[in-house]
């Protein structure tokens, strides 16, 4: 049987020789919180009481396994399933269109309310909420756009949509005694590269301007403005663009206006870690969406790979991971919904803690001497550092699966319950 104290020793012992806590790096992993997002577990879907939607925006959700969730009572179910299996303290991500009332409540009317289950469920679990306005997957968002739309009452009917998701992220923060972080994303762009470019990019402006001035007295929200390069059916232009949401972010001077970087959502030779610092520069926060980008389509379930890796040790490196909101945000119909959600959080769980194995101090001390050779040696040594010992040895503390021992009992939760839907 293996024995995973033996192999926790063993690696201590390892970092021990380079000056590195790891009981003070489990700690500060452990207590550091990842937002799960409920979306993945329906594909998307929402839970309005209203006729079936199409998921438009440029988004897709491919794959047809059997057993997603079909209702909040399921979905909330299949969470709770999966967090058996996720180490670390977590939040909740909420979309709005997975309110919940007897009878269909349009995007601009909902209100706290709607949401009663999921903050009675969070509450029995000290789960934090946090929330995203929708602005896709409904007939009023078209080809033509949302927040930009040219259409003055669709634009307006959006922006009541941003101020209502607003109120309600007030409404959790007052309930959960913590801040509330909400999220805006807009699918509005192109298919071709129109003559006009600028004019809606004026009238995202102008309805995040709207949303904000009408909710100015919300206390204890957070919003980040995530960017996008492009989605399918608006491949040529986008009206969020980078650059519009960071002059945006960076050009409303309000501290609760912060910018999200999606892993997911730029150019194949773009990365999010080399980003941040830039960021950083010139903001107290940043709100990340992790995900895992595979050529054009950013939205697979996160893996231990070297962007995710490197976008944790950026943030540990600048001291900037408690003043990071980290989310999840990926959906995946081709597997398990339960296995994806438990292989993407404990991912991040991992590229987390092993961020907080790196010698950070010493790889300054080098660098400050502009030792660029010693600094490479060092920078490969700790690629083969034991960090798995650690790992296994972390989830067997917190009673959450060491290797692939969840597998099993999922597999049974999909036989029993998933598969009779």
């Amino acid at each position: 049987m293996y024995d995973v104290k033996k192999g926790y020793e063993i690696a201590k012992e390892f970092y021990a020789r380079y000056g590195i806590d790891v009981d003070k790096a489990i700690e500060i992993a452990d207590k550091t919180p990842i937002s799960m997002h409920c979306w993945q577990g329906d594909d998307v879907g929402g839970l309005e009481k209203k006729e079936e939607k199409s998921l438009t925006g440029g988004i897709q959700t491919t794959g047809n396994y059997p057993g997603k969730a079909t209702n909040g009572e399921q979905l909330r179910a299949d969470i709770d399933e999966a967090m058996k299996f996720i180490p670390g303290t977590l939040r909740m991500n909420l979309h709005a269109n997975y309110a919940e009332a007897d009878t269909f409540v349009e995007r601009d009317e909902i209100k706290p309310e709607h949401f009663a289950k999921w903050m009675k469920w969070a509450k029995e679990r000290g789960v934090a909420l946090d929330f995203n306005p929708t602005y896709f997957a409904h007939p009023k968002s078209t080809d033509r756009g949302t927040l930009s739309c040219a259409d003055e009452e669709t634009r307006k009917f959006w922006v009541r949509h941003g101020i209502a998701c607003r109120k309600i992220g007030q409404y959790f923060a007052e309930q959960q005694g913590s801040k509330c972080i909400i999220n805006h994303w807009t699918p509005d762009g192109d298919k071709e590269v129109p003559f006009d470019t600028l004019a809606p990019r004026m009238r995202l402006k102008q309805s995040y301007d709207e949303i904000f001035a009408a909710t100015e007295d919300c206390k204890d929200v957070m919003d980040g403005i995530e960017s996008k390069v492009f989605g399918i059916g608006v491949e040529s232009y986008t009206v969020g663009s980078h650059e519009f949401c960071m002059g945006y972010v960076m050009n409303a001077h309000k501290d609760h206006i912060i910018m999200t970087l999606d892993a997911g959502h730029y150019h194949p030779t773009e990365t999010v870690s080399a980003k941040l610092s830039g960021i950083y520069t010139f903001s107290d926060h940043v709100l990340l969406h992790v995900t895992r980008a595979v050529r054009w389509d950013s939205d697979h379930v996160v893996g231990f790979e070297d962007e995710t890796r490197a976008i944790f040790e950026e943030l540990v490196r600048m001291n900037k991971l408690q003043d990071t909101y980290i989310a999840t945000d990926f959906f995946d119909a081709s597997i398990n919904r339960i296995c994806a959600w438990v292989i993407g959080l404990r991912n991040t769980r991992k590229a987390i803690l092993a961020a907080l194995l790196q010698p950070v101090a010493k790889e300054k001390e080098i660098e400050n001497a502009w030792d660029v050779s010693a600094r490479l040696a060092w920078k490969e040594e700790f690629r083969a550092a034991p960090f798995s010992l650690v790992w296994d040895y972390y989830c067997a503390k917190t009673n959450k699966g060491v290797g692939l021992d969840w597998l099993g009992e999922v597999k049974d939760y999909e036989k029993n319950v998933q598969f009779k839907r």
